[in-house]
């Protein structure tokens, strides 16, 4: 049971449980590492003041590089008084507190480790189309309202007009498939995580990684086509990589 000494993990509600790709990051990194915590869920327009009222400063800015930008996944440690939000920074805190657990960033990594990232990042720029209208239409109300306006105003569209449709919907789809062919030829033949080798252990950036690809599942839903078709490319890969790191979930 969580006592007052339990970590805190802050992490965005839906309808459909978690989803969020960068939350399930750090979901993926505490579970990886076996750390007792609690979440407690925040819907969107609460997040700035909850993170302030755990003393935890914003990571980034808004885009006009001033404002800040208060952001999850974020964590509360309560036994050393420490609260930090972005998941590779948690990801390091923890490797730090609990260096006796599996290691997430193992020392000479960090580098490549987000490189990786960045690079898998970039390779799925295709999905934000599918993703962000879907995100929407599953979260709860307030949360949607505010994740409404905000992304409209940024994408200059509404979510209905930024789903693609017909045509332009396989076309983008294949664009998807494609990126994650060349994400697949990163990888050794029989390997699913990016350490690869027989131990085959997970790190931070398998985590990043699988909270993009996880993210499609749950919003398609395990029996949807789509789902079906992102863990059957590159000979079944990423299907088997989300099976691989379901303990963690």
């Amino acid at each position: 049971m969580p006592d007052e000494s339990t970590l805190i993990f802050f992490d965005i509600p839906s309808k459909i449980g978690a989803w969020s790709p960068n939350t399930w990051k750090t979901r993926y990194s505490l579970n990886y590492k076996g750390i007792t915590y609690k979440t407690v869920w925040v819907e969107y327009p609460d997040i700035e003041k909850t993170l302030k009222d755990h003393g935890i400063a914003a990571y980034t800015t808004q885009p006009d590089g001033k404002t800040p930008l208060y952001t999850l996944p974020a964590i509360y440690d309560p036994v050393t008084k420490t609260g930090l939000t972005e998941s590779f920074a948690i990801a390091k805190y923890l490797d730090e507190k609990y260096p006796d657990r599996p290691i997430l960033v193992p020392k000479g990594t960090e580098v490549l480790q987000k490189a990786h990232i960045n690079a898998t990042r970039a390779r799925m720029e295709p999905i934000w189309q599918f993703m962000l209208p879907k995100t929407n239409w599953n979260l709860n109300e307030r949360s949607e309202a505010y994740f409404r306006k905000t992304r409209e105003e940024m994408e200059g569209q509404t979510m209905e007009e930024m789903y693609p449709k017909g045509e332009k919907r396989k076309e983008e789809w294949k664009k998807l498939e494609e990126g994650l062919g060349q994400v697949d030829k990163w990888y050794g033949k029989e390997d699913v995580l990016v350490m690869g080798g027989e131990d085959n252990k997970a790190c931070f950036a398998d985590f990043a990684f699988a909270g993009y690809v996880i993210w499609i599942r749950i919003l398609f839903g395990k029996e949807s086509e789509e789902w079906k078709d992102v863990s059957g490319w590159q000979d079944g890969r990423w299907g088997r990589m989300i099976q691989a790191l379901e303990k963690y979930e």
